[in-house]
């Protein structure tokens, strides 16, 4: 799944939703746009009523990727999950054919801190997802809100609000132009050094998607394209969920003491490219409402802005 450019908000009529259909969990896997099926989360959708849908996800016990510590998964854990269910959503519920491109203009996401803590099985995570406009436009584009609540065990984990739009491949080829090639994936520069993991919650110097500057509170984002979770396929631009976890690696490497992002409020501004260094900058903000800290991340690329968010932290308990 790919994301674009920003565009006005949609506020159109809620759609009807199409008749139901059997899915088999093959199909449903194949729905997600994942070269890797076991990296599918998503293994059941049922039709609820009008435009709602309920997805169930199974979370591993443990993930290379999503679970960074062995106490507790990744807050992208839950927005990947969010991701996929919104696929299926759209391919099986309201027929948008899977060669479509899809592209995040907005996303406001809130995970529950609780709710991340692992177990000793994997966790079953289930959404509830409802398209409050659909809008098919001339060309065959289609954009979309939906809303999203998740519950594991009965209990509140999360929630997203998600603008969107999906393009048929005539459309998306020409909104890109001569990126639309994707041998541009290859041509990729090698990934430049890591900022020390610790800084980001992180283990692994390889999972970490920030380099150096030698200026506080700057960034370049690491583009690594050998790494198999964040770059499952090849790409003609670096995914919204790289976006996502650098703007969380930003977050809590702006932070003195060791803190869980757990709500952003993200624009995308614009597609981010192989070819071209792309700075993320931090401002710490007031607190939130709940008194949580909060920080900004703007991301420039050939000094344009092409992605922003607003990160609200829950710190750890002291031990």
């Amino acid at each position: 799944m790919s994301y674009g450019t920003a565009e006005a908000p949609c506020t159109v009529e809620a759609p009807s939703i199409a008749s139901p259909q059997v899915r088999t969990q093959a199909s449903l896997k194949e729905c997600v746009g994942k070269r890797d099926l076991s990296e599918v989360f998503v293994t059941d959708c049922l039709y609820l009523r009008g435009s709602e849908q309920a997805v169930t996800v199974q979370w591993p016990r443990a993930h290379d990727f999503y679970t960074p510590t062995p106490q507790a998964h990744s807050p992208l854990l839950f927005t990947e999950s969010v991701r996929q269910a919104l696929a299926v959503s759209c391919h099986t519920a309201h027929g948008i054919p899977r060669n479509y491109h899809f592209g995040w203009q907005h996303l406001n996401l809130e995970v529950a801190a609780d709710a991340l803590r692992t177990t000793q099985r994997p966790a079953t995570l289930r959404l509830r997802v409802i398209h409050s406009a659909i809008e098919h436009r001339r060309m065959g584009s289609v954009r979309l809100v939906a809303h999203v609540q998740g519950s594991v065990d009965g209990r509140y984990a999360g929630s997203a609000e998600v603008c969107y739009s999906a393009h048929p491949s005539s459309i998306y080829n020409r909104l890109r132009g001569p990126y639309a090639d994707r041998t541009v994936f290859l041509r990729a520069a090698p990934p430049t050094p890591p900022i020390p993991p610790e800084r980001v919650g992180r283990t692994n110097p390889r999972d970490v998607v920030l380099s150096p500057t030698g200026q506080e509170g700057r960034w370049h984002m690491r583009v690594d394209t050998g790494h198999t979770v964040l770059y499952d396929h090849p790409h003609d631009h670096i995914p919204g969920m790289v976006l996502l976890e650098a703007a969380s690696q930003a977050a809590q490497a702006s932070h003195d003491t060791p803190a869980t992002p757990v709500a952003f409020t993200t624009t995308f501004d614009g597609y981010v490219e192989f070819d071209a260094p792309c700075l993320l900058t931090t401002t710490p903000l007031a607190p939130d409402l709940h008194n949580r800290p909060r920080v900004r991340i703007d991301a420039q690329q050939r000094e344009r802005r092409v992605f922003s968010a607003t990160v609200a932290l829950a710190p750890h308990p002291a031990r």
